[in-house]
């Protein structure tokens, strides 16, 4: 039974330019609506005081360098699965979803364990000032016990992004931030009388503050990745149905494949956060209006910045999926497609960035200083809008191929020779405003995608991806063992 959702770049009756639309759009459209709801679930944390709003925000760097782990496994788990799915060896993609599930566990339980343990330690690591340290202890704590469903949420979803399925993790990821956002609703807050349509109506809530909040979160992160877990034992699942009674023993060997696929992006991430902290606390320098304008017009940017995700993320699963296929053609067809329609869309959003700016910021602040400046910061950004998009495009080629330490050198070498050594130059030394660093960071952009484009030119990374003969020895070796 085929997968509903399912793309295959094998399906001799699917459109190219269909194929990467149907997996690009939901990726988009999921990103999009939880960076919304993810703003909500600012705002009503923020509701309960500055203290709360710190004891969360001064939580969430710790919490991002562990996700960063988990999502480094989930890219290696959509190559391979990618590799296997265009060869057709499904056996293999599904010891593969298996593998995926004892790593979660393995990895997960412990993650949980540790955490807890250094729920009081953590926030004084990050400076925590001592009226806060409480809330934000209670927060680690409950945010630790979801550490095992988290990981396999964010496993699980790149699994069925290697399918070519989007569709489903969109709809679940959706469903669970607007649960997130209904049990804040009831468990910040306490028991208080709305006003609704023009009648007093009393509305529960259970009153737990900030542990109310870090409790939504890990309920709706249970209840989410048990859902995409359920589905997956579905007949309608198809060629990724699981079953209970097949072997859920570790296959070394192919988990030192996703090893060697997944350690490079985690050393990425680990480069990349350090790059903005740096980044952060050089602008931090130049004052508040700085810090605010850089804010905002980040978050607006970070709208226009999501096609670019999606299409790069679609590229990682399409060229997967034709190499495993044995096809180097077809893998190249939609890389040079997918940078063709990203690039549309793209300049549309520059356009709007550029001719909206002061529009744009003016949505967040009604400060008339932190306008103009984040109305430039918008402006400068505009002109990167399209290379940076079409860098995503390559990189996620790179690692859909399985090359995945050419991105990480990439990324290495670019934001810290480029972006955090010119920003230091331009303001420490030659005490450059907060536009010349924007320029800066763009610069780091447009190198990358050069970077990008030469290593993809190259070639090599077509053998960088394992043959069909291969995968199906492995799944005989796991049988065997």
């Amino acid at each position: 039974m085929k997968h509903r959702h399912i793309v295959s770049v094998t399906d001799p009756t699917s459109n190219p330019i269909s194929i990467i639309v149907m997996l690009a759009w939901p990726i988009f459209l999921e990103q999009v609506l939880v960076s919304l709801v993810q703003s909500v679930d600012t705002a009503m944390v923020g509701s309960l005081g500055a203290n709360a709003t710190a004891a969360v925000s001064i939580c969430q760097n710790p919490i991002n360098l562990i996700n960063s782990v988990i999502l480094a496994l989930g890219v290696g788990f959509t190559t391979m699965i990618a590799r296997a799915v265009g060869a057709k060896q499904y056996e293999y993609s599904r010891l593969l979803i298996r593998q995926s599930i004892v790593v979660v566990v393995g990895l997960g339980i412990p993650l949980s364990a540790l955490c807890f343990a250094l729920s009081r330690k953590i926030p004084i690591w990050m400076g925590a000032a001592p009226e806060i340290l409480d809330d934000a202890q209670t927060y680690v704590r409950i945010i630790a016990c979801s550490m095992l469903f988290r990981s396999l949420l964010m496993v699980l979803t790149a699994i069925y992004r290697g399918f070519g399925d989007s569709s489903t993790p969109m709809m679940v990821n959706i469903g669970i931030n607007l649960l997130n956002v209904a049990g804040n609703f009831f468990m910040i807050y306490q028991t208080r009388e709305l006003i609704i349509f023009g009648h007093p109506i009393t509305v529960w809530g259970a009153g737990l503050g900030v542990g109310g909040a870090a409790l939504a979160t890990t309920l709706s992160a249970m209840i989410g990745s048990i859902s995409l877990l359920i589905i997956c034992f579905l007949p309608r699942s198809g060629p990724m149905r699981i079953f209970l009674h097949e072997n859920f023993r570790p296959s070394w060997k192919t988990l030192r494949e996703v090893s060697r696929v997944s350690l490079p992006v985690m050393f990425e991430r680990f480069s990349t956060s350090g790059a903005f902290v740096m980044t952060s606390a050089i602008i931090a320098s130049l004052g508040t209006v700085s810090i605010a304008a850089n804010s905002l017009a980040g978050q607006a940017e970070s709208l226009s910045f999501m096609p670019g995700f999606a299409f790069g993320t679609a590229a990682t699963t399409l060229v997967g999926q034709s190499l495993g296929a044995g096809s180097e053609a077809l893998a190249r067809k939609y890389v040079r497609l997918s940078c063709i329609i990203g690039s549309v869309v793209m300049f549309f959003m520059s356009c709007l960035l550029f001719f909206c700016s002061d529009g744009i910021i003016s949505l967040f602040t009604p400060d008339a200083r932190v306008i103009e400046l984040g109305g430039r910061l918008l402006r400068i950004l505009a002109f990167i809008q399209v290379p940076q998009m079409l860098a995503m495009v390559f990189s996620g080629a790179l690692r859909g191929a399985g090359d995945t330490r050419s991105p990480f050198l990439i990324t290495l070498s670019s934001m810290w020779g480029i972006r955090i050594l010119g920003s230091v130059l331009a303001v420490k030394l030659l005490h450059k405003d907060l536009p010349w660093v924007c320029a800066i960071m763009c610069t780091d952009n447009i190198v990358r995608f050069f970077l990008y484009l030469w290593r993809y030119r190259q070639g090599k990374w077509v053998y960088a991806a394992q043959p069909a003969e291969h995968l199906a020895k492995e799944v005989s070796e796991s049988k065997a063992s």
